[in-house]
């Protein structure tokens, strides 16, 4: 059983709306389908997990072929309702049309929304796994989603979309059909790279500090360790913004007349304690730890030779899709992705939102989904 002893919360100084600067995900839950993997399942590091289920949701109907699939994967803090990210591409005549398409959303390996993670019991222990949990790369994600998808009859991927992590997880299923899993026909990878690079493995990493320097990390069993995670989110959203953004809604916005020393009372605190604290209601410390740390795997290089012969050894149609502002996965590995697949395309959405445009310039990404993919069989 998980032993979590309340945090007291002082109260927040102003609530901040979705008017004032929008939030990437609706209400967020772990509702869907289970997928129980059969046996254990061995890790690319090695390592075995006894039981691996993957929690799923799927609309709109599998063609008798099993071939009219799109695959939608979700980032990082995400889950597997399509409705609470992606709401408005999903349904009848949208990017995500539910009368086409069989529409597959599946959680990470390794998510707290209903997949095999930290909080999941320890069959060696009878207790969750906390800290002990296995390493968990995105491409044992993807090869357990492989598993999934045959487990639906789905014999080939019309296309794979996703966006950060989720991108990530779109680039390893262009490797589908050669390595694992049904055959992938096209991709659409959004604001990522082939690679998780120096800067965004510096930036996950300054958040897991934030989270060890919590002493329920060090001394306790570390699912207590809020105040760590609270400035952990703290930082991504400043990650996953630009500066233009900030401005925009906060500038030197003060509440009280105090601009001086800890008792400043600035918007844009009063907003990151709110973005702080509203995450604990949804996620834990381990789990944060571990899945950032799955991020830094990605690499789709790695075990397949050089990059430029890798990414060159793709031969499905594949839209790249990068937001102009973003920072955290800046538009040059786009490019790089471009210059690499040959016959891929590179759309930029532009943004003042940063990384979170993927999330929040809907309208924008929907209109190349479905361009892209009425262009293909």
């Amino acid at each position: 059983m998980l032993r979590l002893r309340p945090l007291a919360r002082a109260p927040l100084r102003r609530y901040f709306s979705a008017s004032q600067m929008k939030d990437e995900y609706g209400a967020m839950s772990d509702a869907g389908d289970t997928f129980e993997h059969d046996g254990p399942f061995t890790l690319e590091s090695g390592e075995v997990l006894p039981h691996a289920q993957l929690r799923y949701n799927t609309y709109g109907s599998l063609n008798p072929a099993g071939t009219n699939v799109l695959l939608v994967n979700h980032a990082l803090t995400g889950n597997s309702d399509l409705a609470s990210w992606w709401g408005s591409m999903l349904g009848p005549t949208l990017a995500f049309d539910t009368d086409k398409y069989f529409v597959v959303s599946a959680n990470i390996l390794g998510s707290c929304y209903g997949s095999t993670s930290p909080t999941s019991v320890d069959p060696s222990t009878g207790e969750p796994y906390g800290k002990s949990f296995p390493s968990v790369s995105v491409r044992d994600t993807v090869k357990l989603q492989g598993k999934l998808l045959e487990s639906l009859g789905v014999t080939s991927l019309k296309s794979v979309v996703g966006g950060s992590f989720g991108g990530m997880q779109t680039l390893e299923y262009l490797f589908t059909g050669q390595e694992f899993g049904p055959e992938t026909r096209s991709a659409i990878p959004i604001a990522c790279g082939s690679h998780h690079t120096g800067w965004q493995i510096g930036i996950s990493e300054l958040q897991r500090q934030a989270i060890y320097a919590d002493p329920d990390w060090a001394e306790g069993e570390g699912w207590n360790a809020k105040k760590g995670l609270e400035v952990a989110r703290q930082i991504g959203m400043i990650s996953y913004r630009t500066s233009q953004a900030y401005e925009e809604k906060f500038g030197r916005g003060v509440q009280g007349g105090k601009i001086y020393g800890s008792d400043a009372e600035w918007d844009v605190k009063s907003y990151l304690e709110y973005q702080g604290r509203k995450f604990l209601d949804r996620f834990d410390p381990i789990t944060y730890v571990k899945l950032t740390e799955q991020m830094d795997s990605h690499d789709i290089s790695r075990g397949r030779g050089e990059m430029k012969a890798v990414l060159n050894s793709v031969k499905v149609p594949t839209l790249i899709v990068g937001i102009d502002s973003d920072v955290l996965y800046p538009v040059h590995e786009q490019e790089s992705l471009r210059d690499g697949i040959q016959g891929s395309e590179l759309v930029v959405v532009n943004s003042d939102a940063g990384h979170d445009g993927f999330l929040l310039e809907q309208e924008e990404v929907s209109k190349n989904v479905i361009r892209f993919l009425e262009s293909i069989e």
